[in-house]
């Protein structure tokens, strides 16, 4: 599988921070939010590199950025031998054919007063325009792939007239996949696509997705909050926390074997689909608050939570440690005695 696969790209030191000013006429900058800190893996062709954690972590301001939708405040995105954060417009716009994404809510990503057919054609010309494509596309062409993309994601291409409104949220976050695969896409980076969802819709949206990449190679980077749907859907999971990487796993192994506090604190949590064993195990509560992202931390980003704490984690902020094969975490734990 993707063990064999050459690295499509490649995430280093990424750091996303947001101004915070004063408030007066005269803006000055006081601070700053520190939405990702300091992250860095790999993505492999043809896998899928699932991340997780709590809400206000950074997993989607980390893909928007490696996207440079939001423009990264230091840090290197190597996508296929160029650094994004680098690259020029005319690159970027040529790169971008290759690097999609699926958002979060359907109705807001979609334009309401465009055409279902509009939508997903919308990437073509664009791209046609500017003689980006293989080739000069048709009307006809660019026509007969809005009926192929809509088929294929499970879509009668006879409500290709129709608008985003007329259709459920399922139905919508299947234009909007579409979409994304309207270029033939490398790798498509799905910002928790599934979250505003029904749990039946959620499953739909999820094997459609699985499908599509058997089918078609494409690489993803998957945000989801529910662990369950991470461990379906991935061959590799980042846990992030406070913007920071706090482990990286194989999914089995990490559901099995986890090894930062954190995590297995966030696998406590998740429900078990059998009441026996649901009752008798034992959830671990952290204690406190996530902290402010806004203050720079000069130790571990989960000391002020953690139950094996020690004075090392106070003032040090652990490397990854390896602690298997394709396994790493970053816990002064697991620092070789």
């Amino acid at each position: 599988m993707a063990e064999d696969k050459k690295v499509l790209l490649e995430v280093k030191d990424l750091k996303q921070h947001f101004p915070i000013d004063n408030g007066g006429i005269f803006k000055k900058q006081i601070g700053a939010i520190r939405a990702v800190d300091g992250v860095s893996f790999t993505v492999k062709e043809g896998e899928t590199l699932g991340i997780v954690g709590e809400s206000g972590c950074g997993k989607s301001t980390c893909i928007r950025s490696i996207a440079q939708l939001y423009k990264p405040t230091a840090g290197e995105v190597i996508f296929e031998g160029v650094d994004l954060c680098k690259a020029d417009n005319k690159t970027l716009l040529k790169l971008r054919k290759d690097i999609q994404m699926i958002f979060q809510d359907p109705m807001a990503s979609l334009d309401p007063r465009m055409t279902v057919r509009s939508i997903i054609a919308e990437p073509l010309n664009i791209y046609n325009r500017r003689g980006l494509l293989d080739h000069k596309w048709t009307v006809e062409e660019i026509e007969n792939r809005v009926e192929i993309l809509m088929e294929k994601v499970g879509l009668n291409k006879t409500f290709k007239n129709r608008y985003p409104h007329e259709f459920s949220g399922g139905q919508r976050q299947r234009i909007g996949i579409a979409r994304a695969l309207a270029l033939n896409p490398k790798i498509i980076l799905a910002d928790e696509p599934v979250s505003a969802l029904d749990v039946s819709i959620q499953a739909q949206i999820l094997n459609l997705i699985s499908d599509l990449q058997k089918e078609m190679g494409i690489t993803f980077i998957f945000i989801a909050h529910d662990l369950a749907v991470i461990q379906h859907i991935s061959d590799r999971v980042v846990v992030m926390y406070l913007g920071k990487v706090m482990e990286i796993s194989k999914a089995d192994e990490l559901y099995n074997n986890p090894k930062h506090p954190y995590t297995t604190a966030l696998l406590s949590a998740a429900p078990i689909p059998d009441p026996v064993k649901e009752r008798s195990r034992k959830r671990i509560i952290l204690s406190g608050d996530v902290p402010s992202p806004d203050k720079e931390r000069k130790g571990c980003y989960f000391y002020d939570r953690c139950p094996h704490k020690m004075e090392k984690c106070s003032c040090n902020i652990p490397p990854m440690f390896d602690c298997g094969p394709d396994h790493q975490v970053a816990c002064w734990l697991y620092e070789e005695k």
